[in-house]
């Protein structure tokens, strides 16, 4: 028989705050982490804002040495894991090492210090690239350095599938747990990109917005004058474990994780398959995964990017699932208020649908001010909700056509 896994520990670094309550305080408050960016001169760019970690001081963290030696996405990531380690109580020494994992979803990695290398070898010359710069941008450094730091032996792997990546790696290390392969994991998502480079891309894809003169209001998933998704930067980090060694320890359980879905669009490179076809087979697989029926979901934290195509086409998914129940239950999308974290979305946002199931409130969509004919479900408008939640679904959608969805639900013995 499958083994159960739970929830015990959760570590937050985002736009909206340090740690898990001010991230959340921010989350009900429906206030937005977007700014006018400072980590480099956008004035020549389209898109001048983003969700970038503020207040944040890297030594708080690791130490001096480490700093100059780790990307800042592996800063973020262990600084989470920190969080969460010490939220859960988890002590990772003797044999039970080999029984602990690390698997990080994260979609770019080290993209800060690629322009920074790239910059030294033009101007220095190759004898002055530095011999961590390799090491610095690896995305499987955000798992290897947590192992390293935190001595956890068993399972490690990086997730690199964009956007769904920090909800990959949380659903394959419930996998993991389920099938025995470990007792407890750390897993999350991490990214950090708000570079020269990153914002050119994006916004050479026409996927960014350019709503530069009020950036709290640019990211408005749902509504009907969206103009693409908002950048964001973090990590969010879970400590997964077997109920059974949970229970052993006398553990905080948060809340247990049921169901798990995957699915590929086999479409296009950036776009989602018409209709949300991909989108509705993955979250129809997590459901099934969980044995449960599309009414006992009390809340689906939707991916909600605030672009055209993934807005409609996820409202559509949802209701090809839920059928008539999909007017009833309430969609909220948070990257209205955090922006897009990439591969660190699905870490921050299993946390918040954890977090929901936790305290009963369903944090809003932001700047929903025009409802859009196509996206027409109850998207939570402005102001947070309270109410009784038993079941989440959370949903996260990549390029390359990759989905992902995870079911959450109150942990009851």
């Amino acid at each position: 028989m499958d083994r159960r896994v739970v929830v015990t520990g959760l570590g937050l670094v985002t736009p909206l705050g340090i740690g898990v309550e001010e991230t959340w305080s921010a989350l009900v408050a429906g206030k937005s982490g977007i700014t006018r960016i400072t980590k480099f001169d956008a004035s020549n760019m389209a898109t001048q804002i983003a969700g970038e970690v503020k207040n944040f001081n890297p030594e708080d963290h690791v130490s001096r040495k480490d700093v100059k030696r780790m990307d800042d996405f592996t800063i973020y990531a262990v600084a989470a894991t920190r969080m969460a380690v010490a939220n859960a109580g988890l002590e990772i020494r003797g044999n039970k090492a080999e029984r602990v994992g690390v698997v990080i979803g994260c979609g770019l990695g080290g993209l800060k210090t690629i322009e920074r290398f790239h910059s030294v070898l033009m101007e220095h010359g190759p004898r002055k690239v530095s011999p961590f710069f390799i090491p610095m941008l690896i995305a499987n450094m955000a798992p290897g350095q947590i192992s390293i730091l935190f001595g956890a032996k068993g399972p490690n792997v990086a997730i690199e599938t964009a956007c769904a990546a920090g909800s990959h790696a949380v659903g394959d290390s419930f996998k993991l747990i389920q099938r025995g392969a470990a007792d407890a994991m750390i897993t999350g998502g991490v990214e950090a990109t708000i570079t020269a480079l990153g914002v050119s891309g994006f916004n050479a894809m026409r996927a960014i917005s350019t709503r530069n003169d009020e950036p709290e209001k640019a990211s408005r998933p749902f509504d009907r004058d969206r103009d693409g998704f908002v950048m964001g930067e973090g990590s969010g980090i879970l400590i997964l474990e077997s109920l059974d060694h949970a229970l052993e320890r006398n553990a905080p359980i948060i809340a247990e994780i049921i169901g798990y879905g995957l699915t590929a669009d086999a479409h296009h490179m950036t776009a989602p398959a018409p209709e949300g076809e991909g989108m509705a087979r993955c979250l129809q697989m997590a459901l099934d995964d969980a044995a449960i029926a599309p009414e006992e979901v009390d809340y689906v934290n939707a991916h909600g990017t605030s672009t055209d195509l993934n807005d409609r086409f996820e409202t559509q998914a949802i209701k090809k699932v839920f059928g008539d129940y999909s007017y009833k239950v309430p969609v909220s999308s948070t990257k209205s208020m955090s922006g897009h974290l990439l591969g660190g979305a699905g870490g921050l946002e299993s946390a918040v649908s954890v977090l929901s199931i936790q305290r009963g409130v369903i944090p809003p969509t932001i700047n929903y001010e025009n409802p859009d004919p196509d996206c027409d479900l109850d998207y939570v408008p402005n102001v947070c909700r309270k109410a009784e939640i038993r079941t989440v679904v959370s949903n996260s959608f990549g390029f390359g056509g990759t989905n992902a969805s995870l079911v959450f639900r109150r942990y009851e013995s």
